[in-house]
């Protein structure tokens, strides 16, 4: 957890932050939270945001994967695919999270794939869909994100060239 990881980008979007010297995978990493979570982001474009998360660590008292985990998870994806939408110039700020469990584990890991319900221009909305290791589905979300237009504040707080991701 927390270790730098290799997440797979279309090549114009590289391109596109790097230019502007900024380190993309730094950028969209899965955030402290999500690092602590054992969050690993595996594939990232607009079009899709793939990331897996273990069951063990991620439990409520009864030994189940716990929902708020489920919902870091998405979100993170969520996030990601809007802020890959949103372009260099905007930020993507989560403002509705629907997440409905279908199912307990406990154990293993789950994976969670995100995918455009709609990409305009000051909102993004994902559906996520979290499935267990046979492929069952344990969780469906929704995120809508806000894109804001980038602002110096904002520019302060975005990650240095070389950063590490979680550092």
């Amino acid at each position: 957890m927390g270790e730098q990881q290799h997440v797979k980008f279309p090549q114009e979007i590289l391109d596109e932050y790097a230019a502007l010297g900024v380190d993309l995978p730094a950028l969209f990493s899965a955030g402290h939270l999500g690092n602590r979570m054992g969050v690993q982001i595996v594939e990232a474009s607009a079009d899709r945001v793939v990331g897996t998360m273990p069951v063990e660590g991620n439990t409520q008292p009864y030994g189940l994967l716990h929902g708020g985990a489920s919902a870091v998870l998405a979100e993170t994806l969520g996030s990601i695919g809007s802020m890959l939408h949103g372009g260099a110039s905007k930020i993507a700020v989560g403002v509705d999270l629907n997440c409905t469990h279908h199912r307990g584990v406990r154990s293993g890991l789950v994976t969670g794939v995100a995918t455009p319900v709609h990409r305009g221009r000051s909102t993004a909305t994902y559906e996520i869909v979290i499935s267990d290791e046979q492929g069952k589905r344990v969780c469906s979300a929704r995120l809508t994100c806000l894109l804001r237009e980038v602002t110096a504040k904002d520019a302060g707080s975005l990650p240095e060239p070389g950063a590490t991701a979680g550092a």
